[in-house]
């Protein structure tokens, strides 16, 4: 058996937590002794869930997930340079997820750049299943704004939470 990272990092804005970002974090859970999901506050953005919500979801969803794995979860926030908020974290990898041609020469791009400040840092890149490749958190965000249901796209509690900010109108 191959040993364990220390500590794997993976970073997004989470708005909300997809099925997709769960299946990435799944797959991390096997690099690492612990996984570190950070959040990234950025103040050009106006987030849907605020960050305590974003972070309650995180736990409520990952800790689990992390569990079953033997492995420790830590949810943090960060508003700088992911390599920054890795070295903070004590984390020598990076995960992020690929979900297409489109993602791979964007992550493709930053993680050279990430290897050029933090050459101790490396980022691994994590395919989605083919079932959660399609989903993205803002498809999510518009679908349940126009009253659809996102059951099969977020985890359980995440529905629930998007159900209570966007009820259903009556049809």
């Amino acid at each position: 058996m191959t040993a364990r990272a220390p500590a794997i990092l993976y970073s997004g804005s989470f708005d909300p937590l997809t099925n997709g970002h769960l299946d990435v974090a799944r797959r991390a859970c096997t690099l690492a002794e612990r996984v570190v999901v950070a959040i990234g506050i950025h103040s050009s953005k106006t987030p849907l869930f605020s960050t305590e919500e974003r972070a309650a979801m995180i736990r409520d969803v990952l800790g689990p997930v992390a569990a079953d794995h033997g492995v420790g979860l830590e949810v943090v926030t960060f508003s700088g340079l992911a390599v920054d908020a890795a070295r903070q974290a004590g984390a020598t990898l990076i995960a992020r997820g690929l979900r297409d041609g489109t993602d791979f020469d964007y992550e493709i791009q930053m993680s050279s750049m990430n290897e050029t400040m933090a050459p101790d840092i490396q980022t691994v890149f994590l395919p989605p299943t083919p079932a959660v490749r399609p989903i993205t958190a803002t498809l999510v965000r518009q679908i349940a704004q126009m009253g659809g249901d996102v059951s099969a796209f977020v985890p359980a509690a995440v529905a629930e939470r998007l159900r209570a900010r966007f009820p259903r109108p009556p049809r």
